[in-house]
This record gives C-alpha cells, sequence and structure tokens, in this order.
C-alpha cells in the first residue's frame, strides 16, 4: 500500500467511490509550501500503519478544482472521508493531531461489525454518534451506555430494572435504515418504542405516554444474531437525535443487557460554511 496522487477532480471522485466504507484520508498539499514537505514523509508511512485505509495527496496547484470544491484554504489540509461523506478535518503539520484523528475514525470501522457493506450507499453510523452527548437513563454504573456503542467494548446493562431509555447523537443529520441490537436471548430487549429530534432525553413516564415514531418487537433471534431490523425509512429521513425506549425484555428478567447498539443508514450531504474562505468584506458586512 502507498499513498496515491490525485491527477484531477474525475480522478478523485473516483477513488472515493471505489472506496466504499474504508477510511479515506486526504493530505492537500502544495509544493511551495514547507509544512507540508515536513510533514510528507510522516504520511507517507501512514498507508502502512493503517493497512484498511486509503491515503490519498492531492496537489491544490494541480488540482484546483478538487480543493476549491472540498473548501480548502490552508496548506495542509488533511481532509477525512468515508462512503463518499465528509466526516472530519485537520489543519496543520502535527503529526501527532493527524494520527489522533485517523486512530479516532479508523477503529470505527476496524472490525467485522462496522465494516460491513450494506449495499445502497448504506454503512453503520458509529462514525457521526456524538458521544459526549448521549446517554442513558437507568444504566448499571459499570456497564454503562458507551461499552455498547463499539462491539467488543463491553455491554450496556439496566440497573434498578428492566426498562432502559437510550438517547443517542448525531454530529450531523442522518437517515436511518435500520437498527441492530445485538443481545443474549435471557436479557435481549423486545419491545421497544422510538423518538426522534425531542429536545431533550425523555423520563420514563414522557416515553411511556408520548406517541412514538415507530414501535418494535424484538425476537431473542434477532438479537443474538445481532440481525439488522428494519424500520421505517421515510420516518428517519432527517435524524439529529434518535431515543430508544426499551419497556421490557425477553424473559422478564429484572435485567436488560445490549452488547452492541448500532444504526445503519447514511449522512445527510450537507454545506458547512465554515468549509469556505471569506473572500471579500470583514464578518458581519452586508455585501
Amino acid at each position: 500500500m502507498a499513498v496515491r496522487a490525485i491527477n484531477d477532480d474525475s480522478h478523485f471522485q473516483a477513488e472515493l467511490t471505489n472506496a466504499g466504507i474504508k477510511l479515506v484520508v486526504v493530505d492537500f498539499t502544495a509544493t511551495w509550501c514547507g509544512p507540508c514537505r515536513s510533514i510528507a514523509p510522516h504520511f507517507e508511512r501512514l498507508p502502512a500503519k493503517y493497512p484498511k485505509a486509503i491515503f490519498l495527496k492531492v496537489d491544490v496547484d494541480k488540482c484546483q478544482d478538487t480543493a476549491a470544491g472540498q473548501g480548502v484554504s490552508a496548506m495542509p489540509t488533511f481532509i477525512f472521508y468515508r462512503n463518499r461523506t465528509k466526516i472530519d478535518r485537520i489543519q496543520g503539520a502535527d503529526i501527532n493531531a493527524l494520527e489522533s484523528k485517523i486512530t479516532q475514525h479508523y477503529a470505527s470501522g476496524e472490525d467485522g461489525d462496522n465494516g460491513d457493506d450494506y449495499g445502497q450507499g448504506l454503512m453503520d453510523l458509529a462514525t457521526f454518534i456524538q458521544a459526549n452527548q448521549c446517554e442513558c437513563l437507568n444504566e448499571a454504573d459499570d456497564h454503562p451506555l458507551a461499552h455498547c456503542l463499539k462491539a467488543g467494548a463491553g455491554y450496556l446493562a439496566s440497573d434498578c430494572d428492566e426498562q432502559l431509555i437510550v438517547s443517542i447523537t448525531f454530529n450531523q443529520a442522518v437517515k436511518i435504515h435500520s437498527i441492530k441490537v445485538k443481545a443474549p436471548p435471557a436479557h435481549a430487549p423486545k419491545d421497544i418504542k422510538l423518538f426522534i429530534n425531542q429536545p431533550r432525553t425523555l423520563d420514563f413516564d414522557m416515553a411511556e405516554g408520548y406517541v412514538s415514531v415507530q414501535d418494535l418487537s424484538l425476537t431473542a433471534k434477532d438479537c443474538e444474531n445481532g440481525t439488522p431490523v428494519n424500520l421505517r425509512f421515510v420516518k428517519f429521513q432527517n435524524v439529529q437525535n434518535i431515543q430508544i425506549f426499551i419497556k421490557n425484555n425477553q424473559t422478564g428478567d429484572d435485567k436488560t443487557v445490549i452488547e452492541h447498539l448500532a444504526f445503519i443508514g447514511a449522512p445527510i450531504i450537507t454545506t458547512k460554511m465554515d468549509d469556505f474562505k471569506r473572500v471579500a468584506g470583514k464578518k458581519g458586512e452586508a455585501h
């Protein structure tokens, strides 16, 4: 594996398409840029260290359309993509900061569960979960929500009784096609209610009384295999947060366990204004 130099914008778009759900890291660079030259040897070594990612180099003078289209205004800029979607960016020649970002996004697609290709442009949305904005009501202290958001990281368990309210926030709007709940059959969730775009986390009384966007009844087999359960896709086309009220489990036990919780869908590609450089006037001025 080696860093691939991009020839033009059609070549760039083809590389993103061919990468599928793999992490793509793109170095937007210039031959006249000193910091670009200093970090270049370090960047060249990254494909061997992260073999499941794709590394591209874009000369901004040679590929001006690509640089402009991606909102690049300073070099070096590193932009991260998955499934043709921009998921993060970092500027400057700091190899430690760059590797920290790579590790963060590489890990979210490294294992088999998060690396599956679901077709139709669908992917595991773990990359887009904003972990510090997620919470769970009635989670056990030693088995919190964070344990089930990545496969193999532990498990989420309820505390006082079998009910849970899981609130997941995404860092950009997404479309959710299906949900995966992997759990041991004896403690697996059964009847759940789904709510989206609530201004705050619901409490248990509110979750019982509110009309949900969709109700699901999971089977023990669904949960044992971690089988994706399709949602009414048309109802989940613009989701900033989703809340899951788990009413009970498969056996009526007082403990509910989730080993892995995942959402399958696609990000809504939107224009972020910070991707563009102000070219005239000052902030706040009319043009």
